[in-house]
This record gives structure tokens, C-alpha cells and sequence, in this order.
């Protein structure tokens, strides 16, 4: 019986359209005949022009109503109540024709026809079309896998929705706390409370649970995401209400759940004041705009539409990708802003001040970096060539060109550093501190801050890409911490120190207790639906987990601050720290030596420098 259905669904979609209305018509006049038949009381009647004329005129209507309500570009397969719903709206005005036409045209349509007709109209018309997507529904769904769904409010609803529409999952239960909502029936699917979870699992067998609750405190969702965390299955959710806003996701989609509820806490809510402050109407450059950090501070910044994003990126890929996702955004809300791409590298000053110059950029956020730490432990001369010399080129080219604000986005490993990278990142740091001395029209600030989930070189997309394969999850060491933050809060933070900021000083964020990393690897691999191993502490589970030793230069814990003199600000989570600093010319008389010592490729004299400088560095590249 299927064979039919599917040789329907393999046609073009013009031949669908031709047969479907060729259908109609002929269901239209079935009907018709069946209405005056049965008001009769007798199949066989002779009927004149008049009434031929009633017919026809009655036909057409009704097919052109079906034209104007989308009945031929809807997808068969997928009519739901919508459609049932322009269905009886045409009928309707099929009835009303028919009526009106026997008036004016005088023919013999008795009163009662209209109404027979409507009845049997609708199930000839409506019939066929809840029978072929009933049959494709339940031949269809048998090749996809079943799925969980959790939340009964709205997300649910249209996620459900859309799943039955899809050909990815196969819904079966919608999970629910709410004690109001267990009992309901959403799109044919019962809601049951998530305590009878166990026995629904091992009736339906499904492969994930869909987390579809989105509007709900960032507190309440990491409670429920430790909840859900302890079931026997993977978690993913639907997209996040920012991401379907601005046009970066839609509903449908599934994916991972979102990095934040993996940190275990609830992520620093922004100042707006604060974050339109150096932005909105204002020319702003991006360096780095490419990087992790760099392109979520352009999707942060284009929101408070400034009047001119000029994007600087070295890598060519990364530039276009940026430009065109910038792109959509502001056509999804609407915004003016003028994108400007440029490709070049933040160690040509010329380039930079060029670019300053020419769009009269007011603020500028320095995120160009190299920041692996072992990929600059080995190649420590482009390590201070593109983190020091490209910072100060680029704070250079800022002060000629009268460049209000510049931020430059540092690290937790510039505190007290154990490898190049965060040295080099705590002597841009002293850069920056020293051009304010000398200068006071450029506002120059830094801002400090932890480890960035979901950033390239971060764990959390390498955790994933080793549970995938199966393990084993590599942690360093059982013990080391981290201070975690989201990207988003990352950007967040620049963009309002850069505007809180008095030239010189060095910001960080309140960003609560560390996480140990074994923890983290532990809650993905629980949320991915699976268990962990570890030999050492005879587990056994489906992850292992292995240890691999500290890496050169590897902290074990993670510092945000040098020195004790800390004091607030008027932002509750972000403070400021008063640290040592070198004048200019002492810092310039550093740089020539610096300079000189890459020029003559002398590494031990770089890491010498780099001793004898007040950065609180130890150099544990041997150990």
C-alpha cells in the first residue's frame, strides 16, 4: 500500500501539484453530486445549465481559494492542523458560492445542499490528505531514532513539532516537573513527569533527551543540567534564544548543550550602559578579529551598533568567515553598521595607522595573539615578535592617529609566568602601562582573565573530540584548576573595563572558585550519555580517563592577580590591581635589546631578558 504513497512523494514537485489539483476538482464534484443525491433522495436527477453553471463557478472558487491559502506549496507529508485549517476555511467559502450562485443564477440548489455538501466536502478534500501523512508518519518514523524531550512549554512544543516534520528523530515522551503539565497531550505526545524516567527509557530505548527549556535563570538551568547530568543518556538542547534571534541557529536545530552550563556557575551579567559606552555610534577595530576572542567581541560589539566595525585578521579564512556571519547579523537586527575587512599583520605599525586614520577609529580591542603555550615555548621568537612588538606596534599606530581607547585583551598566565607566552603577554602588558605614562590622550587598558571555554585550544572541544572517539580523555594531572569563564562573558568584560578604564591599569574578573579539570571531563563525559574510567582507581566505564603529566611550563593552578593592592570598581564583578611598572625609557631601552636579541635569533638572550625583567617570570621550560 506504501508503494503508491512513495512513487507520489518521488515525483517533481509540479506533477504533485497537477495531480492534487486535478484530485480536488474531481473530489469538488463528487461532492457536489453526493449532496444533491442524498437532499434528493435519489442517485440518478437531471440537472440544467443553470445548475452546470452553479457547479463550475462553485469548482473554481473553491480551487482558487486552495491557490490563495498555500494548499498546493504546502508539503504533503507534512500537513498538520494548520492545513486542516485553510481546508475547512475553503469549504466554507465553497458552501457560501454554492449558496450565493443558485441565487443568483436560479438554479435548483435546494437550501440544505450547501450544508450536506461542506460535510462531505471536507472529507473527501481533507480525508486523503491526513491518511498520506499518517502513513508516511508511521512508515517514516520507524527509520528514526526515538528521542526524550525535555520541557512542555512552548520550546517543547515547536521542537516536537518540528522533529515530527523532520527525518532525524523520532519524539515518543515529553518529560516534565511541573505537576500541572504531566498528564497533557502536546502534539500527540503524553507529558510524564521526569521521576518515571527509568521506565520510560526502557520501554522506548531512546538514544538522547532533548533539553528544550529556554526560558528559564541561568541559576535554575545549571540545577537542572547537574540534575539531568546523572541520567544514563546524552544531553543535547535546542539553541539559545540569542542564537535563534540573530539568525545563527534556528529551533530545529540540535546540538551539544551550550558551554556555559558546563561551567557550574552562573556566567557575570554585563552593564548595557557600560558595554554601548565606547561603542555605539562610535568606529571600532577589532585586531585578531578572526581568533575565538576576537570574533565573539565583534558579534558583541555589533549589537550595540557602532557606525563602523573595521575587522584586522592575518588569516584570510578566518577574516571571511567573520565578515559574512557579521553580515547576517546585522541584517537580522536591523543595524547600519559599515564592515570593514582588512587582511594585514598587527606588526606593521604603517598598515595599522593607515587603517586608524582613514575610518577615525575611537576604540580599539587588541586580541591579536599567539597564546598556545607550547607552540610558543618552541618558537619563542615569533612569540615576542607578534605578542610584544605587535602589541606595541599597534599602540603606536593608535597614538598617532588619536586612537581614544585601547584594550588589549591578557591572560591569567601573565601572572608570575612559567613560559614564554604568558611572559610575553605580562611584557605587553608593561607596554601598554609605560605608552600611558608617556602619553595621556590614548586611554591604554588591560584586561586579565582565566581560561575561555569553547575557545580554540580550549579543553572542552578537545574533551569532546576524544569522547567521540571513544578515549581516552587526557587530563595533565588529577589536581589542576582553572579559572573558567565563557567567551561571550569574556568579550563582555573587554568591552566594559575598555570603558571604565583609567589609562594604565590592569583589570581582572571576580570569576568566583576554580574548576578542576578532572571535574569538567567527568560532567562531559556524563552528558554525552556515557561513564567514566579509571584505572588507577579501578573504574570502569565506557571513557577512560588518563593522565599524562604537566606540560612544560604548565601551571598547576592559575593566578589573576600580582601583589595584594586590589580595590573594586564600580562594576560588582570586575576589579583592579595596582602593579609594578617600568617608565618608557627604561621600557624602550628593553625593547632594543629585545628587538636586537630576535634579529640575531638568540633565544637564550630573549628568555635572559625576559629574567632580568620585573614580570615575575620562572623560567620552567627544562623541568
Amino acid at each position: 500500500m506504501l508503494k503508491p504513497v512513495r512513487a507520489l512523494f518521488s515525483t517533481q514537485r509540479k506533477n504533485k501539484r497537477i495531480i492534487t489539483m486535478a484530485y480536488d476538482a474531481i473530489a469538488i464534484m463528487l461532492s457536489l453530486y453526493i449532496a444533491m443525491s442524498l437532499r434528493l433522495n435519489n442517485w440518478m436527477f437531471e440537472i440544467s445549465h443553470k445548475e452546470v453553471l452553479s457547479f463550475v463557478v462553485t469548482i473554481c472558487v473553491t480551487l482558487y481559494s486552495f491557490v490563495r491559502l498555500g494548499m498546493y506549496r504546502a508539503v504533503l507529508r507534512y500537513m498538520m492542523l494548520p492545513a486542516l485549517g485553510h481546508i475547512m476555511l475553503a469549504i466554507i467559502l465553497s458552501a457560501i458560492t454554492l449558496a450565493l450562485s443558485g441565487f443568483f443564477f436560479q438554479s435548483f440548489v435546494p437550501r440544505s445542499v450547501p450544508m450536506i455538501y461542506s460535510g462531505i466536502a471536507i472529507l473527501l478534500l481533507g480525508g486523503p490528505r491526513i491518511l498520506i501523512r499518517t502513513m508516511y508518519y508511521h512508515y517514516y518514523k520507524r527509520k528514526k531514532p526515538n528521542v526524550f524531550i525535555y520541557g512542555a512549554g512552548s520550546t517543547g512544543r515547536e521542537l516536537a513539532y518540528a522533529l515530527i516534520s523532520g527525518g532525524e528523530y523520532h519524539p515518543v515522551v515529553i518529560l516534565d516537573d511541573d505537576p500541572a503539565k504531566v498528564g497533557q497531550i502536546i502534539v500527540g505526545l503524553r507529558v510524564h513527569h521526569s521521576s518515571e524516567f527509568e521506565e520510560l527509557q526502557s520501554l522506548y530505548q531512546p538514544v538522547k533527551l532533548l533539553l528544550a527549556i529556554n526560558n528559564i535563570g541561568k541559576g535554575q538551568r545549571l540545577r537542572l543540567v547537574n540534575k539531568l547530568s546523572e541520567l544514563p543518556i546524552a544531553v543535547q538542547s535546542v539553541p539559545s534564544v540569542e542564537d535563534i534571534a540573530t539568525g545563527k541557529a534556528t529551533l530545529g536545530e540540535i546540538q551539544d548543550l551550550d558551554i556555559g552550563d558546563l561551567l557550574g556557575r552562573a556566567p557575570v551579567e554585563p552593564d548595557q550602559e557600560l558595554l554601548s559606552k565606547n561603542i555605539k555610534n562610535k568606529a571600532v577595530m577589532v585586531t585578531g578579529a578572526g581568533g575565538s576572542i576576537g570574533s565573539e567581541l565583534c558579534r558583541q560589539i555589533i549589537l550595540k551598533k557602532p557606525s563602523k566595525l573595521i575587522l584586522f585578521e592575518l588569516n584570510e579564512y578566518n577574516l571571511y568567515n567573520i565578515d559574512r556571519e557579521l553580515r547576517k547579523i546585522i541584517a537580522n537586527i536591523s543595524a547600519e553598521t559599515e564592515i570593514v575587512s582588512a587582511l594585514g599583520s598587527v606588526q606593521k605599525q604603517n598598515r595599522m595607522a593607515k587603517l586608524m586614520q582613514g575610518h577615525n577609529v575611537e576604540t580599539v580591542f587588541h586580541a591579536a595573539a599567539y597564546k598556545h603555550v607550547p607552540i610558543v615555548e618552541d618558537n619563542v621568537i615569533e612569540g615576542i615578535r607578534n605578542n610584544v612588538f605587535g602589541t606595541l606596534a599597534a599602540a603606536e599606530a593608535a597614538i598617532s592617529a588619536n586612537v581614544k581607547n585601547f584594550t588589549l585583551i591578557s591572560t591569567d598566565k601573565a601572572v608570575r609566568p612559567t613560559n614564554v607566552m604568558g611572559a610575553s603577554k605580562r611584557l605587553a602588558e608593561l607596554v601598554l602601562q609605560a605608552l600611558a605614562e608617556r602619553q595621556s590622550d590614548t586611554t591604554f587598558t588591560m584586561v586579565r582573565f582565566g581560561n575561555v571555554l569553547g575557545s580554540s585550544g580550549s579543553v572542552v572541544p578537545l574533551f569532546k573530540e576524544q569522547i567521540r572517539n571513544g578515549g581516552p580523555v587526557t587530563v595533565t594531572h588529577p589536581d589542576i584548576t582553572r579559572y573558567f569563564m565563557l567567551i561571550p562573558e569574556a568579550a563582555q568584560l573587554v568591552i566594559q573595563a575598555s570603558a571604565m578604564a583609567h589609562s594604565g591599569q590592569v583589570f581582572v574578573l571576580d570569576m568566583g572558585e576554580p574548576v578542576k579539570i578532572l571535574d569538567l571531563a567527568k560532567r562531559m563525559i556524563h552528558l554525552m550519555g556515557m561513564s567514566e574510567s579509571n584505572i588507577n582507581e579501578g573504574i570502569d566505564g565506557d571513557i577512560e580517563i588518563r593522565f599524562t603529566g604537566l606540560r612544560p611550563g604548565e601551571k598547576l593552578y592559575e593566578e589573576l592577580l600580582i601583589g595584594e593592592n586590589v580595590e573594586g570598581t564600580s562594576h560588582s564583578k570586575i576589579m583592579t590591581a595596582r602593579e609594578v611598572m617600568l617608565s618608557w625609557s627604561e621600557m624602550a631601552t628593553l625593547l632594543n635589546s629585545l628587538d636586537e636579541a630576535c634579529h640575531n635569533f638568540d633565544e637564550d638572550k630573549i628568555v635572559q631578558l625576559l629574567l632580568d625583567t620585573p614580570l615575575g617570570y620562572l623560567n620552567n621550560k627544562s623541568s
